[in-house]
């Protein structure tokens, strides 16, 4: 029996569905040591769009972190019709390293989505940061148990 590419989505059960609608974006998040702004400039000369910069001095952790960081990058983002790439300076002790330059960003519409997709999409990995309110929002990181980082986000600080 052949199936049409619309009989999939018919025959999801409706928590699936629920799941998928409520989703609000998945995206590639780039991690550079030092040259993001470099990097982000350049893929927007390519692709286009619009492209906002955030850096360590601009945020509220600026006093935290050294002084030879202030003009790194905390955080961009590349927004064109059908593009969102993000990308940071934040490196951490790790490093630039094969394998730990790209996570995947899954933005959250809802508390509830965050909680219920972190937990099942860490399940058998490694938390890197378990959920926490931050400046930007809720924020949570972790390897999943086949090695891919992600990093999810929800809000920008309204939850508590």
């Amino acid at each position: 029996m052949r199936y049409k590419p619309h009989d999939f989505w018919y025959n999801y059960s409706s928590h699936y569905k629920f799941i998928l609608y409520i989703m609000s974006q998945l995206s590639p998040y780039l991690m550079f040591a030092g040259n993001a702004r470099e990097a982000m400039t350049f893929y927007k000369e390519c692709l286009g769009g619009k492209l906002e910069i955030s850096t360590v001095g601009d945020s509220p952790m600026s006093a935290q972190m050294p002084k030879e960081a202030q003009n790194n990058v905390m955080h961009s983002t590349l927004t064109a019709e059908g593009i969102s790439l993000m990308a940071s300076d934040m490196m951490g002790d790790a490093g630039e390293k094969p394998g730990n330059t790209i996570s995947l960003c899954l933005v959250c519409k809802s508390p509830e989505e965050i909680k219920i997709v972190f937990e099942k999409l860490s399940a058998g990995g490694k938390i890197v940061q378990p959920l926490k309110e931050e400046f930007f929002g809720t924020f949570g990181q972790f390897t999943d148990k086949f090695g891919i980082a992600w990093m999810m986000q929800y809000g920008m600080g309204e939850t508590k």
